[in-house]
């Protein structure tokens, strides 16, 4: 439960950088209190861990021959697409996250979630002590 809600932490700290990195990726309106904001981005990372847990396993064994081929650089693409998954399902649930276009914003938001993302991961120890 511990490993679930620090990836869960990671995840929103990632997709609130790259909401404020790249202007095509909007995350919470700027109009909303600062309680809702948070429950976006939480939410927000919630949906993109399942996401990431569900969708992203299968994305990444069919393209596996390009990955290969772009030496793990299609990687960003299939990570772009979780992002873009996480867009189409945000307007259905009323959370205010949009991605703009597929090709830019989204990639270099997936670059942006990779690079926070590992950035945070080697700060942050691999196992919690408990004492």
């Amino acid at each position: 439960m511990q490993n679930f809600l620090i990836k869960t932490g990671v995840n929103a700290v990632a997709l609130w950088i790259a909401a404020l990195v790249v202007p095509g990726i909007t995350l919470a309106q700027s109009g909303e209190t600062t309680g809702s904001k948070v429950l976006t981005v939480i939410i927000a990372a919630l949906i993109f861990g399942v996401i990431n847990a569900i969708v992203k396993p299968i994305a990444t064994f069919f393209s596996f021959p390009l990955i290969v081929l772009t030496l793990g650089l299609f990687t960003f693409v299939v990570n772009a697409l979780m992002l873009q998954i996480l867009s189409w399902l945000s307007d259905p649930l009323g959370l205010a996250f949009h991605v703009d276009t597929f090709f830019w914003d989204a990639i270099l938001g997936a670059l942006v979630v990779s690079f926070v993302s590992l950035l945070i991961n080697m700060l942050l120890p691999d196992r919690l002590e408990t004492r």
